[in-house]
């Protein structure tokens, strides 16, 4: 029809890692592609997570018909719970095992009910707002991943997720790069695709390589061996297993998350683990170290996980022992580093051995580099392409690779979060870059904390809080107590007369503006006041806090 259109909406994913999400929209309604989440970076103090804007999405939410998700890691699941109560009795479609995480998750936060879970099968295709969309199996570092080639009235669209190549998958089916190109044909209207590894040549470590080098692990270590890894990564975790098996040593597992996973795989046939696992909670069992391998949460050096309690003291039933071989089988996420760096130090002084990625090949990422990114393009052959799920730098190669792919020039389209890119039968058009940024998750609140809050909790970081109090005559605004002057992370290095000084300038500041109406102005001359003395003598720059209390005598 000549109205036909398709406008697809990212809100989160470009120029990040996380926070993938998109909606797409016809004339016969809309759906969301993925609802991920992003975790907080050093500069997020006290952030939980970070969630996507989804103003566009209530706006709109009459028309939103169903999400359609790639497959279960957090940045493409994770924001479901800050969305799905808005959106009550939408379906949600997505493989067995992405589900069954995703219910998992909403359970736990009292939000099953709020939706229909719709399970769909590798190859299999449903119909949605004009839409035939074809869930294609891809090798990822989670079982049953998902890309989506869509048949729409402006031309075909492939959406990778997220993906690599393997020759030869330990875990069938893998990325069958032959049917992207069947689906193709003769080329797609627009290829969205995977740009984590856009900046890395040649081609992805293949899960053989890392079983290999765990398998001389094995092999080689004196005593146990302590194994800490995302507890998604059911294809590494079934490794392990058959790994101790072979050579005849006994897992035992700690981790909440481990032992849910692990579940699940289990009942969807997806992993072949023993019936009746060892769990750290219910006791250790009595075997040698060499035969004791140890699989545990931690990957990122989370304060509560298994690892980092076994490191610090914090573990009921375990801790790291001298002879102890670490491995570390998984990627550092940005952000997490100088945490990562501190806890390898510290097994180090605990008489424990480290492995991790840097030295030993004990983790294959699960995202394709330029070889397999540009088997992508080859096989697809898109009119129009557009990077996605990658920081700034990895889309700008990503498109760079098309580029060098024969993709022209300006059909190579950078967008970004909130900027809309409308198909139509024979031309498209991109709209304007709406404010899209992500909302902050802190405790309960959600966007409650804003860039204020952070720079305040930087300072109070880095320089502490200094609290003046006085109290005065509501009515004739006489001094009655103080200024009372406290601190919280701020050395007074100026002694006993610094202090005198200080509270002679706050007096005298509180003399000269009592005669202001508003007891807010007398507040904040009272601490500029304090804020140009500390940074005068001191040159320190604390938080300043002047309260004044103004009572009816």
């Amino acid at each position: 029809m000549s109205d036909s259109y398709l406008t697809i909406t990212p809100l989160g994913g470009m120029g990040e890692i996380g926070l993938n999400c998109q909606l797409w929209k016809t004339r016969e309604g809309m759906i969301m592609v993925d609802c991920g989440l992003m975790f907080p970076s050093d500069e997020h103090l006290g952030i939980d997570v970070v969630i996507p804007d989804f103003r566009m999405v209530r706006e709109e939410k009459e028309q939103l018909s169903a999400i359609v998700l790639t497959h279960g890691h957090e940045d493409h699941i994770g924001a479901l719970p800050w969305i799905v109560d808005d959106v009550r009795g939408v379906r949600i479609y997505g493989s067995p095992f992405t589900l069954a995480l995703v219910e998992h998750r909403l359970r736990e936060h009292d939000l099953l009910d709020a939706v229909e879970l719709v399970p769909v099968l590798a190859y299999s295709s449903i119909s949605l707002i004009g839409l035939t969309i074809h869930f294609f199996p891809v090798s990822h570092s989670i079982p049953q991943g998902y890309a989506l080639c869509v048949e729409s009235p402006v031309g075909r669209i492939v959406h990778s997720g997220d993906f690599k190549i393997e020759d030869e998958p330990l875990f069938l089916p893998g990325t069958d790069i032959a049917s992207f190109g069947t689906f193709a044909g003769t080329g797609v209207r627009l290829l969205l695709s995977d740009s984590t590894n856009a900046n890395l040549e040649g081609h992805s470590l293949g899960e053989r390589v890392v079983r290999e080098s765990l398998s001389s692990i094995f092999s080689e270590a004196p005593g146990r061996i302590v194994i800490t890894l995302f507890s998604s990564n059911i294809q590494r975790i079934q490794e392990v297993f058959d790994l101790a098996k072979e050579y005849g040593k006994t897992v035992l597992i700690s981790g909440k998350s481990l032992a849910t996973n692990i579940d699940m795989a289990r009942e969807l046939g997806i992993a072949h683990l023993p019936p009746n696992l060892f769990h750290a909670n219910n006791g250790i069992p009595d075997f040698p170290p060499e035969k004791l391998v140890i699989l545990v949460t931690g990957a990122q050096g989370e304060p509560l996980s298994a690892l980092s309690r076994m490191v610090y003291g914090g573990h009921r039933f375990l801790s790291v022992i001298p002879g102890d071989t670490v491995v570390m089988s998984s990627r550092i996420i940005p952000g997490n580093t100088r945490t990562i760096i501190r806890l390898i130090n510290e097994l180090y002084h605990l008489g424990a051995q480290v492995v991790y990625e840097r030295a030993r090949t004990i983790h294959a990422s699960g995202h394709g580099q330029r070889e397999e990114l540009e088997a992508m393009l080859y096989a697809t052959a898109p009119d129009l392409f557009v990077p996605i799920h990658g920081e700034y730098q990895h889309l700008v190669k990503h498109a760079d690779i098309a580029r060098a792919c024969g993709v022209q020039d300006d059909h190579i389209i950078q967008l970004e979060n909130g900027q809309s890119l409308t198909l139509f039968t024979d031309s498209y058009s991109l709209g304007p870059v709406e404010k899209c940024g992500g909302i902050l998750v802190d405790g309960k609140g959600v966007g409650d904390v804003d860039d204020v809050i952070l720079r305040e909790r930087r300072i109070l970081a880095g320089e502490g809080t200094v609290v003046v109090t006085v109290v005065c005559d509501a009515k004739s605004r006489a001094l009655l107590a103080g200024p009372d002057i406290r601190s919280r992370g701020f050395a007074f290095s100026a002694g006993e007369q610094g202090m005198a000084d200080l509270v002679l300038v706050a007096r005298e500041e509180f003399e000269n503006a009592k005669h202001c109406r508003e007891v807010e102005e007398i507040e904040e001359r009272m601490r500029l006041a304090v804020r140009r003395y500390v940074r005068r003598t001191l040159g320190r720059d604390p938080m300043i806090v002047s309260v004044v209390k103004a009572l009816a005598v």
